[in-house]
């Protein structure tokens, strides 16, 4: 029984481990998280064999336990809990309650290896590639830029040091204290501290050039999942944590990105509409808009549609 309240320990102390994993995999580089990544990804390898160790004994603990009180008649088995049959008789008793208590923790322990080793796969993909999620996803919107406008240019990601065993050297290194200061990091040759900078700036630029100006229909509360807009509009609402905005039948808007039956824009204000805020956006559903006839920019659709239907 000792063993289940180390684990129990163990594992209570291991969930804010793995929320802390969670949040550095898709966070952009800070100096905080960098210089922990080493010591997190360590972690996420301990935690699983820890837990493996555990649910090792907890098996043998078990089967050892009843085969002892294991009975074979001519057309049945029986299982007697209240002793085992042997003497002398074991120094730990083993009843009911202890092997439920055994059984609930092998899968605590095997739950627990299978969660954190994913994030340990993840946090070596990460490390491997020298780019975090975020970052992944600014260089397929770069990628996706260069090609919708068939540019002449080459987006080359600046903090991938073009191999694996480079990208490893960075965060795994004798000190234990990753490369950087947390506020500039090696770059490649061809490239300068400042090249996802200026792409991140380019693909804003594209964002509001290739945005849609839709005018409000329909009143929206701003509820995370209207009933009144819709089956499909309920069941497939943004699961994310970017707000939702309410609408006023004859305001606009300008979209940005949509889903199949969502759109993602800020509201077009006025100086007499809003006082002290500057923007306003996030999520709100389709079937509350229309597009502006009238607007040249209707030809383009939003951002990211295509990809999310």
């Amino acid at each position: 029984m000792p063993c289940l309240l180390v684990l129990a320990l163990f594992l209570w102390g291991g969930n804010r481990k793995i929320l802390r994993i969670a949040c550095t995999s898709s966070i952009v580089k800070s100096a905080k998280h960098t210089r922990r990544h080493g010591h997190i990804t360590a972690e996420s390898v301990t935690a699983p064999l820890g837990c493996i160790h555990a649910a090792f004994i907890f098996v043998m603990t078990m089967y050892t336990q009843l085969y002892n009180r294991l009975s074979f008649g001519w057309n049945t088995v029986k299982i007697d809990m209240s002793a085992a049959r042997r003497d002398p008789l074991p120094i730990i008793p083993f009843g009911l309650a202890a092997f439920a208590a055994t059984l609930f923790a092998l899968g605590l322990a095997l739950g627990t290896t299978i969660a954190v080793g994913m994030l340990f796969f993840i946090q070596m993909k990460i490390i491997l590639r020298n780019k975090t999620s975020i970052e992944s996803w600014i260089e397929e919107k770069a990628k996706d830029r260069i090609q919708y406008y068939q540019l002449d240019e080459v987006f080359v990601f600046p903090y991938d040091m073009g191999s694996r065993w480079k990208n490893f050297k960075q965060v795994f290194t004798w000190s234990g204290v990753p490369e950087g200061n947390g506020l500039a990091w090696p770059v490649r040759e061809d490239c300068h501290p400042y090249s996802l900078t200026i792409e991140q700036l380019k693909q804003k630029a594209d964002k509001r050039i290739r945005s849609v100006r839709y005018k409000v229909i329909e009143d929206y509360s701003g509820a995370c999942c209207p009933l009144n807009k819709g089956i499909k509009t309920f069941f497939t609402s943004p699961c994310t944590e970017e707000p939702r905005i309410r609408l006023q039948k004859g305001e606009f808007i300008l979209a940005t990105r949509g889903l199949r039956y969502w759109l993602y824009g800020d509201k077009i204000l006025d100086d007499a509409s809003v006082k002290g805020v500057s923007r306003i956006r996030g999520w709100f559903p389709r079937n509350c808009v229309e597009k502006c006839p009238c607007d040249a920019e209707t030809d383009q659709a939003p951002e990211g549609e295509k990809k999310n239907r």
